[in-house]
């Protein structure tokens, strides 16, 4: 008999070790600074230029590309590496499970990347890395070089909706893993936080691993308050053992 497959669901809350703010913490973003909600909506985003150059000079700013994966980061990769099968389904875009050697085919985005930038008319993917340097070179809202179209990051901004594919590959995840560990996430923000029902419903083992009370915690086996950075590893060793 192989070993049980292992599904990671990962939020906010897995990366603020990192120095990535959350959004709907206590010091969430959303708290701090409201306005900045429109700087990652879809329709304000598109029809406002001003907000388009709010939008990259935060990026500018928070400096994501120079987040580092953090021990949870590389405990769920550690776990992968040492036979146990893993996918992580994750709600964030800062690209760090695969920096801390997760396989880029073993981590589905269900928010996209912000490491990778794409044309909203001829969808041509750049790097996150080739837009900020055209901003911080004078360019406030860089325009695709291929066709001169509006350019995004490569992430599902509000009022977009899932890239149906890698939802699909999500909830195959959810309903054919034997442990379901959700970190970091509220579970609030749906159909992303459904998966955790339907992981249980499969007959997983779920684990919630959240500072805050989640509409999951009733259905799981076992909930951890702990923090994230020490609390993932050791059970990560726990289940590696099991």
């Amino acid at each position: 008999m192989g070993k049980s497959l292992v599904a990671v669901f990962s939020g906010a809350g897995m990366s603020t070790d990192s120095g990535i703010p959350d959004y709907r913490g206590p010091q969430g973003l959303w708290r701090r600074e409201p306005d900045a909600e429109k700087l990652v909506t879809y329709a304000h985003y598109m029809a406002d230029p001003e907000i388009r150059r709010r939008s990259w000079l935060m990026r500018a700013e928070v400096g994501a590309l120079d987040a580092r994966p953090n021990a949870a980061h590389l405990a769920v990769a550690d776990l992968e590496r040492g036979g146990t099968p893993v996918r992580v389904v994750t709600q964030n875009v800062d690209g760090l499970h695969q920096l801390a050697g997760m396989p880029e085919r073993k981590v589905f985005e269900l928010h996209g990347t912000a490491r990778s930038v794409l044309c909203t008319d001829c969808r041509a993917r750049s790097t996150m890395e080739e837009a900020l340097a055209r901003v911080a070179g004078g360019e406030p809202d860089p325009a695709c070089p291929r066709c001169g179209g509006i350019l995004k990051p490569a992430t599902v901004m509000f009022g977009q909706r899932l890239d149906p594919e890698v939802l699909g590959q999500a909830m195959a995840v959810a309903k054919g893993c034997d442990v379901f560990i959700a970190v970091g996430s509220t579970l609030q923000v749906q159909p992303a936080a459904s998966l955790a029902g339907m992981a249980a419903e499969a007959g997983a083992r779920l684990i919630i691993v959240n500072a805050q009370e989640t509409p999951y915690d009733s259905l799981a086996d076992e909930v951890i308050r702990e923090p994230i950075g020490t609390a993932l590893p050791a059970l990560l060793a726990r289940v590696a053992t099991r």
